[in-house]
């Protein structure tokens, strides 16, 4: 961080530097004498620490701080403060026989101050504007990363919390699927702590997790329903938000399993079309009589839209319908290609 903060006022000075050299050329270089006198040179310096003083003492001791008053009266009297010294000292010291022997007036002497105040405060002014929206948009970088792996981490304790219970049952019933049951829990389980740890994967791991996922969950249902898994996608050379698509996934199983016990129909459609696009279709069937209520609005789809507000920001699009004993998830992505 210090290292940062280093770095940048150390741009700012040499941009400081190179702006009163440009300044200082443009101000007192004539074509005609190409030679820049020393009373040139103590004018200009006269005006420039009028600036300094506004630029770094003024501005965030007062401005910054919305001391407005302050901030103007002062700036007011290092204008006066430069006229003095320009009219009482350096032209008695410089132009003895010229215009030292006459008070050209305060309008004219604004007219040829406020210029270059002007020009080197609002340099200035906007170099720290830009510094600090540099400044803001990091810090919503860290904020939109920190919910991100905040509404991650919600995720694996969830999916663990139900598949736990499942698994038990199973035990408790000396299921012969326990081991398999077991096994496909540990392959999903390491993809989620460990291969899922940024922000985008490859697509073609998430789909094979999603497939994990998928299997795990059948495993559950048994003889009491069927289960459709297709996906058509062409090229595997894009990236995706890890853990989203099995949300809607995880969610379907629920809503179908707690409200019949037979006749269940869940099918999952993944397709990505030649632009890019992802296309996730997720359905399953649902007896109305039950409560299921609740299971449509959950943690895992509250977060999984927040995720998809972040990482995808005008390049989503979610349909979520319940209509005619039929509960269906329709998802499309602007999915990322993959860096090379």
């Amino acid at each position: 961080m210090k290292r940062i903060v280093a770095y940048t006022f150390t741009k700012e000075v040499l941009f400081q530097i190179l702006l009163h050299i440009v300044m200082l050329l443009f101000i007192a270089f004539d074509r005609h004498n190409p030679i820049i006198k020393e009373a040139e040179v103590v004018s200009f310096l006269n005006y420039a620490s009028g600036a300094l003083i506004i630029n770094y003492l003024l501005l965030p001791k007062y401005y910054y701080k919305k001391k407005y008053w302050w901030f103007f009266l002062y700036t007011a009297l290092i204008i006066a403060g430069i006229i003095i010294n320009e009219e009482l000292i350096l032209e008695r010291i410089y132009y003895p026989d010229t215009r030292a022997k006459n008070f050209s007036g305060v309008f004219y002497n604004l007219l040829d101050v406020l210029p270059v105040l002007t020009l080197f405060v609002g340099v200035k002014f906007a170099w720290d504007a830009s510094v600090k929206e540099r400044e803001v948009e990091k810090l919503r970088l860290i904020v939109k990363d920190s919910n991100l792996q905040y509404l991650k981490s919600q995720i694996n304790p969830h999916f663990l919390f139900n598949n736990l219970n499942n698994l038990y049952s199973y035990a408790i019933d000396q299921s012969p699927k326990t081991p398999e049951i077991i096994l496909e829990l540990s392959n999903v389980l390491r993809y989620m702590l460990y291969e899922s740890a940024g922000n985008f994967v490859p697509l073609s791991k998430e789909v094979k997790h999603l497939e994990d996922f998928t299997k795990l969950n059948e495993l559950q249902i048994e003889e009491r329903g069927t289960v459709i898994f297709n996906q058509n996608i062409v090229r595997q050379d894009y990236r995706i938000a890890p853990l989203i698509l099995s949300v809607f996934v995880e969610n379907a199983f629920k809503h179908a399993t707690a409200s019949q016990s037979e006749g269940i129909v869940i099918e999952i459609y993944l397709n990505v079309d030649d632009k890019g696009v992802l296309h996730f279709d997720c359905q399953n069937n649902f007896n109305p009589t039950t409560n299921t209520e609740n299971l449509t609005h959950g943690i895992g789809l509250k977060n999984v839209k927040k995720r998809l507000d972040l990482l995808y920001p005008q390049s989503y699009q979610l349909k979520i319908v319940d209509k005619d004993h039929k509960y269906s998830v329709q998802l499309q992505i602007d999915l990322l290609r993959e860096e090379t």
